[in-house]
C-alpha cells in the first residue's frame, strides 16, 4: 500500500440520492461546492479518499472520481468498496461493481477496496482473490466486520498469499466496540490499519450542536443523535475545556484522541475551512489524564451509537 496519511477524508456526505447525503446528512452537496475542498486537501498533504459505490449509488464515487482524474494516479489514493447488500445475483457481482467503480475514476486500479458490510465472509471474501491478482486493487479491507469475520477472512485470503490490510469499524469516545472486542489489539499484532470512521459521530462531537442548536431536522442523522444531546453535554463541555489547553476544537479533541487510540481516522469535510483544522489535530497530543477523562465521561453518557447497518462486536 501506498503511504498513507494520519487522516482519511470520507465522502459519505457528498451527493444526493439513495443512502446519499441529502438523505443521512441534511446536506445537498454537488461536485462545484466540493472541488475547492478536494483541492485545498491535496494541498495540504490529505490525499486519501474514502468512498462506497452504496454512498448516493455511485453519485459519490462520480464526484470524487471527477476530481481524481485531473491528478496524476499516484498522487491520489482511492478507497471504495464494495456493499453485498445492493450486489446482484448472477455473474460476478463483486467484479462488476469493482469494474463500475474503476470506470467513475477513470482509472485502471484501486489503491484500497472493501468489503463492506459481512453479509457472508464465506461467500463474498474469496472473490477478493481474482481482483488482487488482476491488479484491478492493490490492497483490501473489510468494514463492520467481528473479530471473528475478520480472522476468517484473513485466513481465506491467506490461502492465495494474500491478506487483510485494514479495517474500517465504527469508533469514537461513544462507541468503542472495536476495541473492547479486540479488533484493535488484533489489527497492531498483525501490521492492519484501522480506519475509524463515525469518529465525530456525524457532528454530534463536533461541539456545533447542542440542545438548542439540534442537528439538521429530518436528517439521518438527526432522527439518531438529536434525543442523545442531552447526555453528551458534559463530555462536550470537557472535550471543549481540554481543547483550551491545546488551542484546540472539539472536533480536533475527538480526532486526536482517535490518533492516540493507534487508529487513522476517516472524516467528512464539506468546507475548505475545515482542511487546515483536519491536518492541525493530527499535531495535538493529549496527554494520559486528558485521555482517561474524557473515555470517563464517554462512558458515563450511557448512549448507544450503534448504526442500523452494524451488528454487534462484542
Amino acid at each position: 500500500m501506498k503511504k498513507l496519511p494520519a487522516i482519511a477524508l470520507g465522502t459519505w456526505s457528498w451527493g444526493t440520492g439513495v443512502a446519499g447525503g441529502d438523505q443521512v446528512f441534511g446536506n445537498h452537496l454537488e461536485a462545484e461546492d466540493l472541488k475547492p475542498v478536494f483541492e485545498e486537501a491535496m494541498k495540504n498533504g490529505l490525499n486519501l479518499w474514502d468512498t462506497a459505490t452504496v454512498y448516493g449509488m455511485g453519485t459519490s464515487e462520480s464526484i470524487l472520481g471527477g476530481f481524481t482524474r485531473s491528478y496524476n494516479r499516484e498522487e491520489v489514493i482511492i478507497s471504495t468498496k464494495f456493499t453485498p447488500q445492493i450486489a446482484g445475483v448472477y455473474g460476478n457481482p463483486m467484479e462488476q461493481m469493482c469494474d463500475a467503480s474503476l470506470k467513475r475514476f477513470n482509472t485502471d486500479y484501486i489503491d484500497l477496496y472493501w468489503i463492506h458490510n459481512p453479509a457472508d465472509v464465506e461467500r463474498w471474501t474469496p472473490d477478493l482473490i481474482p481482483l488482487l491478482k488482476s491488479g484491478k486493487v492493490k490492497s483490501v479491507g473489510v468494514s463492520n466486520h467481528n473479530l471473528a469475520e475478520l480472522k476468517r477472512a484473513n485466513e481465506i485470503l491467506a490461502t492465495e498469499g494474500f491478506r487483510i490490510s485494514a479495517v474500517q469499524n465504527h469508533f469514537s469516545l461513544l462507541y468503542r466496540s472495536s476495541e473492547e472486542a479486540g479488533i484493535l489489539d488484533y489489527c497492531k499484532e498483525n501490521d492492519i490499519v484501522f480506519f475509524a470512521y463515525m469518529v465525530l459521530e456525524q457532528g454530534t462531537l463536533s461541539g456545533k450542536y447542542n440542545t438548542k442548536n439540534p442537528l439538521p431536522q429530518g436528517s439521518g442523522r438527526g432522527e439518531m443523535y438529536n434525543k442523545m444531546l442531552p447526555q453528551i453535554e458534559k463530555l462536550v463541555d470537557a472535550m471543549r475545556e481540554i481543547g483550551k489547553h491545546h488551542n484546540a476544537t472539539v472536533s480536533q479533541i475527538a480526532i486526536a484522541w482517535a490518533i492516540a487510540k493507534y487508529t487513522l481516522p476517516v472524516i467528512g469535510v464539506t468546507k475548505t475551512k475545515y482542511i487546515a483544522e483536519t491536518v492541525a489535530a493530527t499535531a495535538i497530543n493529549l496527554t494520559d489524564e486528558e485521555m482517561a477523562l474524557l473515555e470517563n465521561l464517554a462512558a458515563k453518557t450511557g448512549v448507544d451509537t450503534k448504526g442500523s447497518w452494524e451488528h454487534p462486536m462484542i
